[in-house]
């Protein structure tokens, strides 16, 4: 779905909202284009456009989605209280309370966006989740914002391209998917793919063209075929040719490290007709003509996605060998394959209606009430991200026979907590059609499965090792976190008594203002983060006990013999820690991090601190103890190299080695180890260990070793 290349003009835009809505208020439309182009008279953009050409492409697009008036008139609007003199109370006044709503959402989703803070950014997600489970039309204006900016986003920094691209890459495209809008996701995805990776999407834009004509031929000639035996069994249909979207080729490309001309399915037939039972029909008519390849075959009829998705998917061994998939649909079904929730509106004025399907409002109801229940914002964000993100699917049952979706490879585990937290805290066993199996265990589709649980049990940590939904995982955290919190305070509790009582201090010094005093320096606020620090080591009882004696008592006390101080080893060099002189660290072999990357510091016990990626996986705040996190910073390194691991994926051809070793040659790169292997996909994969002074130029490098004829893929390696 496109917008028109003439909406121009406000007119141009009621002619479009007339074409399905005759019953539209065109006055209101015309009354919210002239205040929005007269709050909006001295701005520009960065084109250098009057800025009224943003609203009206976003009440374009909208137009597009075939939205009610109220919603277009909205996103005429949507920029004029955060962006002018404005008011809430102006806009209400002018055109409504509803048209108010809308626009003052919109103002505070406005400013959504990655910060330097992750915590800031996973809160105004949240507040942007709520919003949209209380009116869905709030993330629809929100996605024709955003994809207007996509559009014209070349005339923007490449800092704030890379940073817009990203965070639609990772949360507005999955969103999209996730509420059935086909053609938007795909869109989202197309253009943050041509700005993150600009010269791989034109080496896709130029191989999808050269394939879909090479292959133009071969595709009337199956096309041809099927209209001709659909057409002789009287069953009534469209048939006609796809090409599969740029990132969608990509991310196959990249997981199953092929290169493109290994992308069987770049073109694929779709079939529209008109009733389930004729999709079946024809689904048996073409295998009945070509060999279908086993393991792919999908019904998504039978067993719709969680976005409402149906479709029947095969691919078959077509004429002279050649591998072509079908996608057959209703009408109907590709409408909302499509259009996902905006299929669901009805366009009468004054009756806006809510009432969606009630699918896409039960996820919206389990997100709400999985915010309530994650009282982390960041853990939200990844909780929903994980939920929105899954790829392959598979369907179980629980014993009443209600269908679950859950992600590949998911275990009873994953389906406990799916149910609710307390069933997968309490899960003790499981089986799966009657049978008793491990909790490792990866469920297939149509397993019906049973959960046993015991009071008062609860999640162990090696879960971690084999959940796969990020709910599960969070929970689990969650309640880690939790426990260890209070085995944390209960030896802070025990410690603190100890030793008030070697000092012959009364008892109740532990929950007076004396001691939070004495704990100032530690930035402690509350008893129970003292009691939590002692326990966990980052603070010493003693210390904050001698600050509680008498004056002359302190004097003796501190008579003790000083620490011996320990050196720095030479591989800190560069690295400054907050607050902090003489204290050994080392740099993190799981994460390898390089000058110019954020950084972050844990304190380890016996090794001093462990310096690592802000990123990395092992700082994961719900399971490491974040009181042992310090700051740290780059202090610049002067000519010192780093070790850095990556990884290159290569058609399997003579030379590519030398090039690749010329290319680091050139680039003042020192190979310190490298292993080679071939695959049986006549590919070959080079694992190098380099040596690297900072992010600069493992970016330079990772970019020209792409640009050799025959690499694959180049990738940074974390372990």
């Amino acid at each position: 779905m496109a917008v028109l290349k003439d909406i121009n003009t406000v007119d141009a835009l009621i002619d479009m909202v007339f074409s399905y809505n005759p019953e539209s208020d065109a006055n209101l439309l015309r009354r919210a284009y002239a205040f929005s182009n007269e709050a909006h008279y001295r701005q520009k953009r960065k084109d250098g456009e009057p800025f009224i050409e943003h609203p009206l492409a976003v009440a374009a697009i909208l137009c597009e989605m075939r939205m009610d008036t109220n919603t277009i008139a909205a996103g005429l609007l949507h920029d004029t209280i955060e962006d002018t003199d404005t008011t809430v109370e102006d806009i209400k006044e002018l055109f409504g309370d509803d048209i108010a709503f809308l626009v003052e959402s919109l103002t505070k989703l406005s400013r959504m966006e990655f910060r330097t803070s992750e915590d800031a950014q996973a809160e105004n997600f949240r507040k942007m989740l709520l919003a949209m489970a209380e009116d869905m039309r709030v993330v629809l204006i929100k996605f024709a914002d955003r994809l207007h900016n996509m559009r014209t986003l070349e005339h923007l920094s490449a800092d704030k391209r890379e940073k817009i691209s990203r965070e639609t890459l990772e949360i507005y495209a999955p969103l999209a998917n996730r509420l059935g809008i086909g053609w938007l996701k795909s869109e989202f995805e197309d253009l943050s793919f041509k700005f993150l990776l600009p010269e791989m999407y034109e080496q896709l834009v130029q191989k999808v063209a050269k394939k879909k004509e090479e292959q133009e031929g071969y595709l009337s000639e199956v096309i041809q075929i099927v209209e001709a035996h659909i057409k002789a069994d009287s069953i009534p249909a469209r048939v006609f040719g796809r090409v599969k979207h740029y990132h969608g080729i990509f991310q196959k490309m990249q997981k199953q490290r092929i290169p493109f001309e290994q992308v069987f399915d770049v073109i694929a037939i779709r079939i529209i007709t008109d009733t389930p039972s004729n999709c079946y029909g024809i689904l048996g008519l073409i295998h009945s003509l070509w060999t279908p390849v086993p393991g792919r075959f999908k019904d998504f009829i039978g067993a719709p996605k969680s976005n409402l998705y149906q479709s029947l998917h095969t691919t078959i061994i077509g004429p002279r060998g050649e591998r072509v998939e079908f996608q057959i649909r209703t009408e109907e079904m590709n409408r909302i394959a499509e259009e996902g929730i905006a299929a669901h509106w009805k366009y009468k004025e004054r009756d806006y209606s809510e009432k969606l399907d009630e699918k896409y409002f039960t996820w919206l109801r389990e997100l709400v009430k999985a915010q309530k229940d994650t009282p982390d914002a960041k853990a939200f964000l990844e909780e929903v991200k994980g939920n929105i993100s899954q790829q392959g699917v598979v369907y179980v049952f629980t014993p009443e026979g209600d269908i679950v979706e859950l992600p590949l490879d998911a275990t009873p585990v994953d389906f406990a907590y799916s149910i609710h937290t307390a069933v997968g805290h309490q899960c003790i066993g499981a089986k799966v059609n009657g049978k008793i199996v491990p909790l490792r265990h990866k469920m297939q589709n149509g397993d019906t499965v049973e959960i046993i649980t015991s009071q008062g049990h609860g999640p162990s940590r090696d879960w971690l090792k084999f959940v796969t939904t990020q709910r599960a995982k969070s929970r689990i955290k969650q309640w880690l976190k939790i426990e260890e919190r209070k085995k944390g305070l209960t030896l802070g509790e025990e410690l603190l008594a100890k030793a008030l009582r070697r000092y012959n201090l009364s008892p109740a010094l532990a929950k007076s203002k004396d001691i939070l005093e004495a704990a100032r320096a530690y930035k402690i606020q509350t008893h129970e983060d003292l009691l939590v620090a002692i326990g966990y080591g980052r603070v010493s009882v003693h210390k904050i006990v001698r600050k509680l004696l008498p004056e002359p008592e302190k004097d003796e006390t501190e008579k003790l013999p000083a620490k011996k101080e320990v050196q720095k080893p030479e591989e800190g060099k560069g690295i400054k820690i907050k607050g902090v002189d003489n204290i050994m660290f080392h740099r993190s072999k799981c994460c390898y991090p390089l000058p110019g990357e954020k950084v972050a510091g844990f304190v380890t016990r016996g090794r001093g601190i462990s310096i690592h990626t802000s990123d990395c996986p092992t700082l994961d705040t719900q399971t490491i103890d974040v009181d042992r996190l310090v700051e740290v910073e780059w202090a610049g390194g002067g000519d010192t190299t780093y070790a850095v691991k990556i990884q290159v994926l290569t058609i399997d051809k003579r030379g590519l080695l030398a090039e690749m070793s010329a290319v680091l040659s050139t680039n003042n790169v020192n190979i310190s180890h490298l292993e080679a292997s071939t695959t049986h996909e006549k590919q070959a994969l080079f694992n190098f260990m380099l040596d690297i002074k900072d992010k600069r130029q493992l970016d330079e490098v990772i970019k020209k070793l792409s640009q050799i004829n025959g690499i694959i893929d180049v990738k940074r390696v974390k372990t």
